[in-house]
C-alpha cells in the first residue's frame, strides 16, 4: 500500500492539500470511477460541463455522498449541494437541495471563487449551513484502493460515533496520506487521520481554533503558502481561526518566500523549497515507484514593523 511506505519514510504533510478557494459539492449514491464527475451515476455530459465551468475560477467541485453501504440508485429525486470559500476573513458555508443538479450550470463560477454566493442563494436558494462543519472523508477506492481500505471505515466509524457532518467525497489528492480529510468551512485538510483526532479537528473548528497536528495546509493558499501558514502558525504558537493569511508568494519551483501576515499587524517571510521524497515510494497504489514533491520550511523571520510616527 501506498500509505505504508509514506508512513515508513514519515513523509511531511505540510503543504500537500489540494488547492481551491471555493468548494462546491454535489450529493451523489452509488459508485464512484476515478474520475468521477464523469463516471458515477451523475449524468457524465454535466459532469463534463461541471469541470468546464470550475476551470481557473478557483472552484473545485467534487461529489459527496453519505457512509455506509450505497443502494445503486440511478436516479435520485433530491440531492444536496453545498458551497464553501475558504479564504481567511471570507470564510462561509452555504447549503441547498435540487431536485435538478443541471441547474448548478447557472452558477456564477467565477463570482463563487471570488467569495460571493449571490447566484448560489438565487438560484439554488442557499443559505447558511448553520450545523456542525462538514467533515469530507475521501473514499474513492476506484482512485486509490487506500481511500477505501482506509477512508471507508473512518467515515462510517465518526458516523458511527455521531459526529455531525460526515460525508464520503470523490477525491482530495495524496492518496499516500490516506485516511485523508477536508474540514469545511475552514478549508484545512488532514492525512493519516484517526477518528479521535478528526473529533479534536472539529471541535477546534467550533472553536475558532486550528489543529495543526497532522495538518495538510488551508486549500485557500497554493502548495507553499501552506507550508508558510503552518510554520508561522506553529513558530508563533497561534492556534486562532482566521487571523494569518499569506499575502504574497515569490519566486518559484523550487524556492518561494512566503510572506505571511496577522490580522494584528504582524508579518513573516517564510521560506520553502520544494525537493524529491526519498527514497523513491509509489504515490498511489499500482504506480510505480517515484519521488513525489515535498515542501520544506527553511526559515521563519519575523519582521519589524517601524511604529508609527506622530
Amino acid at each position: 500500500m501506498c500509505t505504508t511506505a509514506s508512513r515508513h519514510f514519515d513523509e511531511p504533510l505540510a503543504g500537500t492539500a489540494a488547492s481551491a478557494r471555493t468548494w462546491l459539492l454535489v450529493e451523489q449514491p452509488g459508485p464512484w470511477g476515478a474520475k468521477a464527475l464523469t463516471s458515477s451515476h451523475l449524468d457524465p455530459a454535466l459532469g463534463r460541463a461541471l469541470e468546464a465551468a470550475a476551470k481557473n475560477t478557483g472552484v473545485r467541485v467534487a461529489l459527496i455522498r453519505r457512509s455506509g453501504r450505497h443502494a445503486d440508485r440511478r436516479n435520485v429525486r433530491e440531492r444536496h449541494v453545498y458551497a464553501a470559500h475558504t479564504v481567511p476573513g471570507n470564510i462561509w458555508l452555504r447549503s441547498a437541495t435540487t431536485t435538478a443538479p443541471e441547474r448548478l450550470l447557472d452558477l456564477d463560477f467565477a463570482a463563487l471563487g471570488s467569495g460571493r454566493h449571490h447566484t448560489f442563494d438565487a438560484i439554488l436558494h442557499g443559505r447558511p449551513h448553520t450545523g456542525d462543519p462538514l467533515a469530507l472523508v475521501c473514499t474513492n477506492g476506484k482512485r486509490d484502493r487506500c481511500c477505501a481500505l482506509l477512508g471507508r471505515p473512518l467515515a462510517a466509524e465518526l458516523a458511527a460515533s455521531g459526529v455531525e457532518g460526515v460525508w464520503e467525497v470523490t477525491h482530495l489528492g495524496g492518496h499516500r496520506f490516506s485516511p485523508t480529510v477536508l474540514v469545511l468551512p475552514s478549508g484545512y485538510a488532514y492525512g493519516r487521520a484517526e477518528a479521535h483526532h478528526v473529533k479534536e479537528v472539529l471541535q477546534g473548528v467550533r472553536e475558532g481554533r486550528v489543529v495543526v497536528e497532522g495538518c495538510r495546509g488551508s486549500s485557500a493558499w497554493e502548495r507553499p503558502g501552506q507550508a508558510a501558514e503552518l510554520a508561522v502558525r506553529t513558530a508563533a504558537r497561534e492556534a486562532t481561526a482566521e487571523v494569518l493569511t499569506v499575502v504574497r508568494t515569490d519566486g518559484a519551483a523550487p524556492r518561494w518566500e512566503v510572506t505571511v501576515a496577522h490580522a494584528d499587524g504582524r508579518q513573516w517571510h517564510v521560506a520553502v523549497t520544494q525537493g524529491a521524497a526519498l527514497p523513491p515510494r509509489p504515490e498511489s497504489c499500482g504506480s510505480p515507484l517515484g519521488s513525489p514533491a515535498r515542501m520544506d520550511v527553511v526559515s521563519v523571520r519575523e519582521l519589524t514593523v517601524a511604529a508609527p510616527a506622530y
